[in-house]
């Protein structure tokens, strides 16, 4: 994998505890969406080893967009504290890109993308890429978080669904009770019964799977139960983000 170097542009919240960070896009860095990088950083606190200076993150931006975008939940690591001190314009380092969650080729075979939490990051990118392109497959999102507030871009993700026909939204709240907002969408996790009642109409789907390790090894069980081989169903686990 080739190393660039990039400047931060900007960061924002984009849910509780959760940031995005705009890089600068290297000149000859190119990705499919749905791909990672590591992001490199100079300084990665007074504490950390020199393991822990790069992470791991999802692109978030799609590839027609001129920056690179991340977004990670906030934890308390060394890491993450250096990452969210970083002022504008500083620079890091990018390597990649890495990773093969990307949609496949055959635009007939509807996508079926299952994420928790922050999971949600690389769907983000396939998403604003098939509304781009105007794909003609069909995707379908079912998108879980405890709260709305915790829903990291859920409003761009409704704006997608509006603009792309062949894009259908199925978000749901585990703790819809403990929010602070208004919610009158579904509610409760993602389970065998869900992706089998919102999968009825859709014809010999592929399988994406993205957030916590619990629930991605859940739904593949469920999956696997239910008859679906493991070369449809494609996942990608987030540790400690």
């Amino acid at each position: 994998m080739n190393t660039y170097e990039t400047r931060l542009r900007a960061r924002e919240d984009v849910a509780d505890g959760t940031m995005a960070f705009h890089f600068e896009k290297p000149s000859g860095f190119s990705f499919q969406p749905g791909q990672a990088i590591d992001l490199i950083l100079a300084d990665p606190g007074p504490t950390a080893d020199s393991h822990v200076a790069r992470h791991t993150f999802s692109i978030v931006s799609a590839p027609f967009q001129d920056e690179v975008v991340i977004a990670t939940r906030m934890r308390d690591s060394a890491y993450k504290h250096a990452l969210k001190s970083l002022p504008i314009g500083a620079a890091a380092g990018l390597e990649g890109p890495s990773g093969s969650l990307t949609l496949h080729r055959d635009r007939g075979r509807p996508a079926v993308l299952v994420a928790g939490g922050i999971g949600i990051t690389p769907f983000i990118s396939m998403l604003r890429h098939a509304a781009r392109e105007q794909l003609p497959q069909q995707l379908l999102l079912l998108y879980s978080n405890r709260r709305p507030e915790d829903a990291a871009f859920l409003a761009e993700l409704n704006q997608l669904e509006r603009k792309n026909r062949n894009f259908r939204l199925i978000a749901t709240m585990t703790q819809a009770a403990k929010s602070n907002r208004r919610w009158e969408g579904e509610t409760g996790p993602i389970d065998e019964d869900r992706v089998r009642t919102a999968c009825s109409n859709l014809s010999a789907p592929v399988f994406y799977l993205a957030g916590p390790p619990g629930m991605v090894e859940g739904i593949r069980q469920s999956l696997n139960d239910a008859g679906i081989n493991d070369e449809d169903i494609r996942s990608e686990e987030f540790f400690g983000y």
